[in-house]
C-alpha cells in the first residue's frame, strides 16, 4: 500500500483511503480524510435518508476548485460488497447505479473523490415509481435564502391541502428543498405533473414572489420553483450531502420551527456532526406518513382544462425573443425552441415502451 494511503475501519469493513491529506476545501482546510470522518459521523442519518436508492456520484479529483464529473456506472475495482441496481434513463438505456447501504459504502465513495451525492427519488425495488415528491425553491439573482422562507411556508400549506406532509432541508446553497413521502404508485411523469400543479398553486398565491417561468429572462427577482427536477434521472443533492462550495456547506434537514431563524451557512462539514449529536436527525420520522398524489393530479387536470398547465409547458418550448445580448425580452414575441417538456414526454414514452418490450 502506498505510504500516502491509510486503512479506515468502518463497521466490520476496512476501506482504503488514498491521499488522505489532500485538501478538498482550501478555504476551510478540510482534507479527504476529514470528509471520510464526516461521512462516518453522519452515516446513520445519511443512510436513513438515502439508503436503498440509486445514487449518482459527483466526483472532484482535485477538490472543489477543480473539475468534476458525474459517475453513474460503478467504477472498475469497486468492492464486491458494494451493491448496485440497474435503472432506466430517459434514453431508454439501462445502466447500473451504486446503492449506499452501509457506512463503509459512503466512505468508499469518498475514496472515489465524491463530494456531492445525488440519490434518485425511488427505491431499488421499484426504480420507476418515486416514493418522494421533491420541490426545489431556487432563489434568483437579487433574492436569497430569506426570500425562499415565506415561499417554503406557503408551499407547506399547499401540500397540506393536497394531503401531503412536507419536510425541508437547506439546499447547501441559497435555496430550500421540500420533500413529501408518497406511495410509489405513480411514474415519474405523473409525479412531475403533481409538482407542476403544486408550483402553479404557489405561484397563484404569491405571484410577486414566486415564479414557474422556465426562462431566466422572465423570472425577475423571485423564487423559481424548479419543477424540472422531477424529471426522470434529474436529482438534487442528498440530505447530509456536502456541497462543492468554498465553505463546505451541507444540505441539512431542519425542522419547520427552525426555518425562519436559521442561517444555512451554519451547516457545514465541520458543524453538522455536532448538530446531529446534540439535536438529532430532523428527518428521523420522515417515511412514516406517505401520502397520495390524487389531489395534486386533480389540480393538474384542472389547470390543463383551463389552459394554465398548457401555457406553462408551452413556455418551456418557446423562448422569449430578444434583440441581441443583454436586451430585455419583448413579451408576447417568441421563437420556437426544442422544448424541455416535449423531450421529457418523448423520453418518458420511450422508457415506457422499453419496459413493455422487456416484460413481453
Amino acid at each position: 500500500m502506498p505510504a500516502n494511503a491509510v486503512i479506515l475501519e468502518v463497521g466490520d469493513r476496512e476501506v482504503r483511503l488514498s491521499s488522505p491529506d489532500r485538501v478538498l476545501w482550501p478555504e476551510v482546510g478540510i482534507t479527504k480524510r476529514g470528509l471520510a470522518e464526516y461521512a462516518i459521523a453522519v452515516a446513520d442519518a445519511f443512510l436513513a435518508a438515502n439508503g436503498d436508492r440509486p445514487v449518482a456520484l459527483e466526483r472532484y479529483s482535485e477538490g472543489v476548485d477543480g473539475e468534476s464529473f458525474f459517475s453513474k456506472n460503478p467504477p472498475k475495482g469497486a468492492p464486491e460488497w458494494l451493491r448496485s441496481v440497474p435503472v432506466v434513463f430517459p434514453s431508454a438505456r439501462s445502466h447500473p447505479l451504486v446503492v449506499l447501504d452501509e457506512p463503509a459504502s459512503i466512505v468508499w465513495a469518498v475514496q472515489m473523490n465524491t463530494i456531492v451525492f445525488h440519490p434518485w427519488p425511488s427505491r431499488t425495488g421499484n426504480t420507476d415509481n418515486p416514493d418522494q415528491l421533491r420541490i426545489d425553491l431556487d432563489p434568483q439573482p437579487g433574492t436569497g435564502f430569506a426570500d425562499a422562507v415565506p415561499a417554503a411556508l406557503e408551499m407547506r400549506e399547499v401540500l397540506r391541502e393536497a394531503g401531503l406532509e412536507g419536510w425541508i432541508k437547506t439546499s447547501g446553497n441559497r435555496g430550500i428543498h421540500l420533500y413529501a413521502p408518497i406511495e410509489p404508485a405513480w411514474e415519474f411523469l405523473d409525479v412531475r405533473h403533481a409538482v407542476i400543479a403544486a408550483a402553479r398553486e404557489l405561484e397563484r398565491r404569491m405571484p410577486d414572489r414566486v415564479t414557474t417561468s422556465w426562462w431566466k429572462e422572465e423570472r425577475g427577482e423571485r423564487i423559481f420553483v424548479d419543477f424540472n427536477q422531477a424529471n426522470r434521472d434529474r436529482t438534487i443533492a442528498a440530505a447530509y450531502s456536502p456541497r462543492a462550495l468554498p465553505h463546505a456547506p451541507v444540505s441539512t434537514p431542519i425542522t419547520w420551527d427552525e426555518l425562519e431563524g436559521c442561517d444555512p451557512r451554519d451547516f457545514t462539514v465541520l458543524t453538522v456532526p455536532e448538530r446531529l449529536r446534540t439535536t438529532g436527525d430532523a428527518w428521523a420520522a420522515f417515511p412514516e406518513k406517505p401520502g397520495r398524489l390524487d389531489t395534486l393530479l386533480d389540480w393538474w387536470r384542472r389547470d390543463l382544462d383551463d389552459g394554465g398547465a398548457e401555457r406553462l409547458e408551452r413556455g418551456l418550448r418557446l423562448r422569449p425573443q430578444t434583440q441581441g445580448r443583454g436586451v430585455a425580452p419583448q413579451h408576447g414575441r417568441h421563437v420556437a425552441d426544442a422544448g424541455t417538456v416535449e423531450r421529457a414526454r418523448v423520453e418518458e414514452l420511450r422508457v415506457r415502451r422499453r419496459h413493455l418490450t422487456l416484460l413481453a
